[in-house]
């Protein structure tokens, strides 16, 4: 017989994993890792739709393609199976800022507002050569030329 591995939350097809613990909340990170201790499988429906909410709550939610949303039967059981597995093994937990330094950790996420803003600037450059390279292009029909290198 072929094992067949279900969705801990709904039991559709498993399809992919979720952090049971979710890695990121309010864009920082949270200090768990992807290890076996924090992933279950999941069909895409409930990965999505639990995004990085604490599971318990999300599974009994009104959220858009949660379990309770969907009316999957046993939550409570499914629930309770969950709780166990979490409570198996104590995931890995990391205080980045603590290991790093304060002073380092500070810098990184200077670093990474900086390339962030970088990139939406370099987005708005790339669509203004769009428009003009799409308002030189209007009523010619020729297909474009670009030069060989």
């Amino acid at each position: 017989m072929e094992d067949i591995v279900v969705c801990a939350y709904c039991g559709d097809p498993g399809t992919e994993w979720d952090h049971l613990r979710p890695l990121v909340v309010d864009k920082q990170p949270t200090g768990y890792i992807s290890e076996i201790q924090n992933l279950v499988p999941a069909c895409g429906k409930c990965n999505q739709s639990k995004g990085n909410k604490p599971w318990r709550i999300w599974m009994f939610s009104s959220a858009r393609l949660s379990p309770a949303t969907r009316g999957v039967s046993r939550l409570e059981e499914r629930a309770d199976r969950l709780a166990a597995y979490e409570s198996w093994g104590t995931p890995t937990f990391i205080d980045f800022a603590s290991l790093a330094g304060r002073e380092l950790w500070a810098d990184h996420w200077r670093n990474h507002a900086t390339i962030l803003a970088a990139m939406r600037h370099a987005e708005l450059t790339a669509d203004l050569i769009r428009l003009k390279v799409a308002s030189s292009r209007a009523g010619n029909e020729s297909p474009a030329v670009f030069p060989m290198e």
